[in-house]
């Protein structure tokens, strides 16, 4: 009876920092799917550790948790999955608690799809100083207990992983949120009634779009110009039947936020058949993602089911 007792408060010390856990594998791996799968290993090897020796179980779990995480960056596999141009990161809506800590900006920044696919770029040593520093405040002397590294190595790290973030960074910070919706707002209503000019004008010169193809393509693709990217988003967002069979009937299109940006949500019913996000730099659209492959989806619409939506943009397409 003691034990079942004492098993039973070990595991709820567990739960009370899924939460944390959960935010810092989905950042490290962009996947919503892999971090669950992290924790509930990191859950296993809580289960079957002798607890009594732990002295600060926080600490123990971000260890095991951090160099799951790593082991699945390093595998064979997820290096076939994630090859430059092949991979996008889970979208979440905002509000989910795997999103975690968003007290600071680099916090809020480091569960942006922009800094989530940025992280892609960096080694996975590199990616996990990296974010245990900014987004979770660790000194580099508990970095270097939690990747078995020196300081001055974890030291090193955060600076080459700095030095290419901010190489690779876009943008001028955090956009004004009701400029931002009204900036959406206005790119759906011009590539809904096809006005190529008035999309242009809302996009940078530099802007990019990116999709996954519905899952349909094994490569992404992208668009690289203004004109181009106006082009394929008024053919995107022109309603007609093979589109709405496609999508498995009429879609509503709804403004929400999701990893903190702006985003378009295409709603059949009560499931998320795409998403497409909006990075805003000085005012202009810079990066549109379009995702529509089902399984980035599956998270983001059980969180869906949950919200009480605005008043779509479009309510019926």
């Amino acid at each position: 009876m003691e034990n079942t007792a004492s098993d039973r408060f070990d595991t709820g010390r567990f739960e009370a920092g899924r939460n944390r856990l959960a935010s810092l594998a989905y950042r490290l791996l962009g996947s919503a799917v892999d971090a669950e799968d992290a924790v509930q290993d990191a859950f296993l090897h809580w289960q079957a550790a002798d607890r009594q020796r732990i002295q600060v179980p926080e600490a123990w779990l971000t260890k095991v948790v951090t160099n799951l995480c790593l082991d699945r960056l390093r595998s064979a596999q997820a290096r076939r999955e994630r090859t430059v141009g092949a991979w996008l990161p889970e979208p979440l809506l905002d509000g989910d608690p795997m999103l975690g800590p968003a007290d600071t900006f680099e916090q809020r920044e480091s569960v942006s799809l922009a800094m989530l696919t940025l992280m892609e770029r960096l080694s996975p040593l590199e990616r996990a100083v990296y974010l245990l520093r900014e987004a979770f405040s660790h000194s580099h002397a508990e970095i270097a207990e939690i990747l078995d590294i020196t300081e001055s190595a974890s030291q090193q790290h955060l600076h080459r992983a700095r030095r290419r973030v901010a190489v690779a960074r876009r943008g001028g910070g955090e956009a004004d949120p009701a400029s931002a919706r009204r900036i959406v707002e206005e790119f759906l209503a011009a590539a809904s009634s096809g006005r190529t000019e008035r999309l242009v004008a809302l996009l940078t010169d530099d802007a990019t779009a990116i999709s996954d193809g519905a899952g349909l393509s094994r490569a992404l693709l992208r668009f690289d110009t203004p004109q181009r990217i106006a082009a394929v988003a008024r053919a995107g967002f022109a309603p007609s039947p093979a589109k709405r069979r496609f999508a498995g009937g009429t879609p509503a299109m709804h403004y929400a936020l999701v990893n903190g940006a702006p985003a378009i949500l295409v709603v059949v019913g009560d499931q998320v058949v795409g998403a497409v996000t909006f990075d805003i730099a000085d005012g202009r659209i810079a990066t549109v993602r379009g995702i529509a492959a089902p399984a980035r989806l599956v998270r983001l619409t059980e969180a869906w089911r949950q919200h009480e939506p605005d008043t779509p943009l479009i309510a019926r397409w």
